[in-house]
């Protein structure tokens, strides 16, 4: 069965604390946190002092997915506000930066996990393999919600199941862009076990019966 991390990315901000107590409500797995520098990528959304309030109103782990420059500058202030797992782009800094930043990550209690854009290939995270609870793999172009979903990342997310079935069955394998009523059946056949919904959540007429569509 998959999980679902709601993207908070597409959330009335104005009823931020409503849409997020509804989560746990709507039996939704994890808060998925978007938090972008306008470095990295070209939009900025939300910080730390964002993700300790949301750690304040529901105890459904927190997702922070870091699209920002150089992460290892701030993952021990994203873990004291509350960061369950931690993921962070591969594309960000110098490979020891980012290795350092998985191990410091973990020092710290936190699950870690590393991200790859669409054009990243699977081959580039190798050398981070043995150290992730989670891989987040994009089917989208980070920066934006509400994108199309890009279908041809699907064989990027079912060569990393294959790789972490042998070094690390537990890993989860996440796919973050696009997800719906319609992209989650062939996210899950590819092998990812948890699923990130922003617009088709948010959207949803009914979102405990969107959620149980994903997780099914």
């Amino acid at each position: 069965m998959a999980k679902i991390a709601p993207s908070i990315l597409s959330a009335d901000f104005v009823n931020l604390e409503r849409d997020i107590r509804a989560l746990k409500e709507n039996g939704a797995d994890f808060v998925h946190v978007d938090i972008m520098d306008g470095i990295f990528v070209p939009n900025i959304s939300i910080g730390i002092p964002v993700v300790a309030a949301i750690r304040r109103i529901t105890d459904l782990p927190l997702d922070v997915h870091l699209m920002i420059d150089r992460p290892l500058r701030y993952v021990e202030e994203f873990i004291k506000a509350g960061a369950d797992f931690l993921t962070i782009h591969i594309e960000a800094d110098q490979p020891q930066n980012t290795l350092e930043a998985l191990d410091k990550i973990h020092e710290l209690g936190c699950k870690a996990g590393i991200v790859l854009k669409p054009k990243t290939p699977a081959e580039a995270a190798i050398p981070y393999l043995e150290k992730c609870d989670m891989i987040l793999v994009m089917t989208v172009e980070p920066g934006f919600g509400g994108q199309k979903f890009m279908a041809d990342m699907m064989p990027k997310v079912q060569q990393l199941k294959e790789w972490m079935e042998d070094i690390n069955p537990d890993c989860l394998i996440e796919v973050d862009g696009g997800v719906d009523s319609n992209t989650h059946t062939v996210c899950k056949e590819s092998g990812a076990n948890v699923l990130v919904a922003g617009s088709a959540y948010f959207k949803a007429a009914d979102k405990a019966s969107f959620v149980k569509l994903i997780q099914s």
